[in-house]
């Protein structure tokens, strides 16, 4: 036995065997106890013999007795003691150093082995003492707690009350030394979550933006105000303020978002106190998460993290409700179980009945059972970020809570949220082997527009556009801009730039809706790059869908309505006229179509929705979109000698929705056809991989007769143009000629009767007010003017003359020449009329001589004549003009002819 512990039971007067001795020494006079057989061993009983029946009492009235002072039995053992010395009285204060002393050794060397040894003296112990001895070793010997700690610990114990498991914890202050654990197992520790749920309520409480205003202070009282659940936190805020938090976050979302929401509740409920009683909890959302990924991209390395994607809304179900905490009724003996909570993975039910140990069944407690809102939406890849030949991939997402009914099928969103897996029977069934599906839970939705797309423009963008718009002849440069590797088509170019640009809708009291999109039809003869134009225009569109006619049944261009392969609901998937909402259809061989399926469309051109009535489900769905078809006439080419309507396929209801009609003919021109096939070799020659600089020296002079000497925009400007303009501009209609367009109208309509073309309707005359809002915002103007109508009235006419039969359209141009010459050049008109004259001639040849021969020759007369009366009185610009020598034209002055060599 150890010395020092020696000393202690030396020093200490020995009750241990104070019983001993009174058994031993019967005939002794006792002190008066009560009942002296009950707390002492019976007579004739040898030390260490008890009765098993009947033990001591050693709590009891009579217990404080045992302690009473009885100087023949308070001896000391001698064993163990050097009585050789002389032993001094300690001071209080030595006293207290030297128990000090050997409480520090005792720790040191391991102090619960030795007091351990304590239980080994050969004297007889209490029942009690060894229970107090236990509870102090036990309390004492916990060197990792503080003295702090264990007072409280024996202060709350003395009151009676509970200890709060995180006031004991102690504060991590490097919570970034994570001590080898991975994020996920850190933060659910008691020290790094109560570190993080403090470090984020302070963040919540003092966040404060540039100009010093509390940011989430603000925020807080909106969503109080709006009575809604979901606070949005800005990533790049939390990161520039607690980059910890903010690396922890995307490792390990589900349990940082859950000590964030109960943070959050706490600041509110702070600030609010009665509001647990409208909300009973607080969401936190996380918006604007630094990297976006695609659909596409996302693997296994994504699994149970943040993300943030984005595409299309295809499908979404109902709004259902979801079990969040579960009760169940016992049917046997009627006692309630649980709560249980429930998982997203599988359903959680009880094993047996506590009470009476039934194994079932149970039924769902309807009143205490909690559920919370659950919708399933999928979302597909954006139209236009499919590569060629790919098929676009889609993913479901859950939305919990307040985020249901945030989007609809057609909406482009953005998606904040955690990739989780989740067993599915059905794919191991098909594959073979284990597989997982993947689902996303969404935390953030945000709709994606224009809005953001024009937010992704720099200040540098936008003064290039805006000094763009100041150039006098911005309208001739996007018109020459449009598919500028395909030659000609100048009134194809200028339709598909107006519909590009687009009007502006118009609904007034929310009553009447007027579309603001422009419809645009291109039929003609093959090979005249109708499906070219409509290529580029996907290019170059934000938002684009293309699609033909072949492969674009009813169903797909509009909505169709099926089963959810899952909860066998019927759900409502968005077609190619719904995704593209706020962009460009654009469909192709629109005269491969059935009837039916060109029927379907009709509403969603001019009404811009598409009603759904099927399988119980009646709804509408938006479909806010230009649609640029392209179609190829009966037979295969276009024959001039009949209207449009007989040599096109298409019904009079489906005509009259197109604002512009563009007829494009293959006619035999041989200077056109030379300096057609020169610029198709020089753009293969320009774009050829290994092309050098000599070559785009010499195709340069054979790209400018198709731009028309006006240097052309770049393609990615013209892009942020139009993206700027159909956001920020809002043209009006206050400055408008009506009397013009009334005019015009009226006379349209008594045209279209006596010819039989296309029907003139009243649509014409809101086509004609949306292309002239379109040319002024091309402009970037308030406010439609003049030269807008006068643009609108030529390209309608144009649209309407080209439609006609040949025989009537040329004293159609006749009676419109004054409208028809707005904004040409007098180069332009005075080569137009020449073409008319030769192509006469040619004619006049062929039938007089039955060839061609290789010089025409035209009187100056007869183009002086035909010049005067579109009020052109000067040729000799004319002559000196790069467009009459490049269309080999010569003039000889002492003849008085012009001259053309083929």
């Amino acid at each position: 036995m150890d010395s020092s512990e020696s000393y202690h039971m030396a020093t200490s007067p020995s009750r241990f065997s104070r019983r001993g001795e009174l058994t031993s020494s019967p005939g002794r006079d006792l002190p008066p106890f009560e009942d002296e057989s009950e707390g002492l061993l019976g007579e004739g009983t040898l030390p260490g013999e008890e009765d098993e029946g009947d033990g001591e009492e050693l709590i009891g009235d009579a217990m404080e007795r045992d302690y009473r002072a009885i100087p023949e039995l308070d001896r000391y053992e001698v064993e163990g003691l050097d009585l050789d010395e002389e032993l001094s009285e300690l001071s209080p204060g030595a006293r207290a150093a030297a128990e000090d002393a050997m409480r520090r050794r005792d720790r040191e060397q391991g102090g619960r082995l030795r007091r351990g040894l304590l239980y080994e003296t050969p004297h007889r112990r209490s029942t009690l003492h060894l229970l107090i001895t236990f509870l102090f070793l036990l309390t004492d010997s916990e060197d990792e707690e503080r003295p702090a700690r264990r007072r409280r610990l024996a202060e709350r114990a003395a009151e009676g009350t509970g200890v709060d498991d995180e006031e004991m914890i102690e504060s991590i202050e490097n919570l970034e030394d994570m001590k080898g654990h991975s994020v996920r197992e850190w933060v659910v520790m008691a020290a790094p979550r109560l570190e993080i749920y403090h470090r984020f309520k302070n963040f919540l409480r003092t966040h404060v933006d540039e100009n010093g205003h509390n940011v989430f202070k603000e925020k807080i009282s909106d969503m109080c105000k709006e009575n809604k659940e979901s606070l949005v936190v800005n990533y790049e805020d939390l990161a520039a303020r607690e980059h910890v938090l903010a690396y922890f976050l995307p490792e390990a979302p589900t349990e940082m978002l859950k000590i964030f929401d109960e943070a959050a509740k706490e600041v509110v409920l702070a600030m609010y106190p009665k509001y647990d009683r409208i909300a009973q909890e607080i969401h936190v959302r996380i918006c604007n998460l630094p990297l976006v990924e695609e659909l596409r991209s996302l693997r296994q390395l994504h699994l149970n993290q943040l993300i943030r994607t984005s595409g299309v809304v295809t499908c979404c179900t109902g709004v259902l409700p979801q079990l969040g905490m579960v009760k169940y009724n016992c049917n046997k003996c009627n006692f309630i179980l649980g709560p249980f909570f429930q998982s997203q993975n599988q359903e959680v039910k009880p094993g047996s009945c506590p009470e009476c140990q039934s194994f079932g069944p149970f039924d769902i407690n309807m009143e205490l059972t909690v559920y919370q809102n659950y919708q399933r939406i999928t979302i597909q890849e954006s139209p236009g970020k499919i590569a060629a030949g790919r098929l676009p991939r889609s993913k479901d997402a859950i939305l919990l809570a307040d985020l249901v009914d945030q989007c609809k099928p057609g909406d482009e969103i953005e998606l904040t949220g955690i990739y989780n897996n989740n067993y599915d029977g059905s794919l191991n069934m098909a594959n073979g082997f284990p597989v997982f599906a993947t689902v996303i839970m969404a935390n953030h939705i945000a709709r994606r527009d224009n809005k953001v797309a024009v937010a992704e423009l720099t200040d540098e963008d936008i003064k290039a556009i805006v000094a763009l718009s100041k150039d006098e002849r911005i309208g001739e440069r996007v018109f020459a801009s449009v598919g500028p590797s395909i030659y000609g088509h100048e009134d194809i170019k200028r339709g598909l730039a107006l519909a590009l640009f687009g009007g502006e809708p118009k609904n007034p009291g929310g009553k009447h809706k007027v579309r603001g999109d422009l419809n645009v039809l291109l039929c003609g003869d093959p090979g005249t790059a109708k499906s070219q134009f409509l290529k580029y225009v996907e290019k170059v569109a934000s938002r684009a869908v293309f699609t033909t006619g072949q492969g674009a049944s009813a169903v797909g261009l509009t909505a169709y309505v099926q089963r959810h392969p899952v909860t066998r609901e019927w759900t409502l998937e968005a077609g190619a006229l719904v995704l593209a909402d706020r962009g460009v259809c654009l469909i192709d061989e629109f005269d491969k179509m059935n009837d039916a399926d060109r029927t379907s469309i009709h509403e969603a051109m001019e009404q811009q929705s598409i009603s759904i009535s099927k399988a119980g489900i009646v709804t509408s769905l938006q479909a806010r979109c230009t649609i640029i078809a392209a179609a190829n006439p009966i037979g295969g080419r276009y024959d001039p000698s009949l209207t449009f309507s007989e040599n096109v396929d298409l019904t009079e209801p489906i005509v009259s929705r197109f604002d512009i009609l563009c007829v494009v003919r293959d006619t035999v021109d041989p200077v056109q056809d030379e300096m057609l096939a020169r610029f198709v070799v020089g753009s293969h020659i320009k774009h050829h991989p290994s092309n050098k600089e000599g070559g785009m020296a010499g195709l340069e002079e054979v790209v400018l007769p198709n731009t028309t000497d006006v240097p052309p925009i770049p393609q990615e400007l013209l892009r942020k143009y139009i993206m700027y303009s159909k956001e920020r501009v809002r043209p009006k209609l206050n400055q408008m000629d009506q009397d013009k367009v009334a005019r015009i109208y009226s006379d349209l309509r008594k045209e279209s009767m006596a010819t039989g073309s296309i029907p003139i309707t009243v649509r014409h005359i809101e086509s004609m007010i949306r292309m002239a809002e379109a040319h002024a915002r091309m402009h970037l103007r308030d406010y439609v003017v003049e030269d807008d109508v006068n643009m609108a009235i030529r390209v309608m006419l144009e649209s309407f003359i080209d439609t006609q039969k040949f025989s009537v359209m040329k004293s159609m141009r006749k009676t419109f020449a004054r409208y028809l010459a707005f904004r040409k050049d007098n180069n332009e008109l005075l080569l137009f009329i020449l073409k008319q004259l030769v192509s006469e001639q040619v004619t006049y040849q062929r039938n007089r001589y039955g060839a061609q021969q290789d010089t025409i020759e035209i009187p100056e007369k007869d183009l002086v004549d035909k010049a005067r009366q579109i009020s052109i009185h000067n040729l000799s610009a004319f002559y000196d003009s790069d467009a009459f020598r490049s269309n080999k034209f010569s003039h000889d002055m002492k003849k008085k002819l012009i001259l053309q060599q083929f």
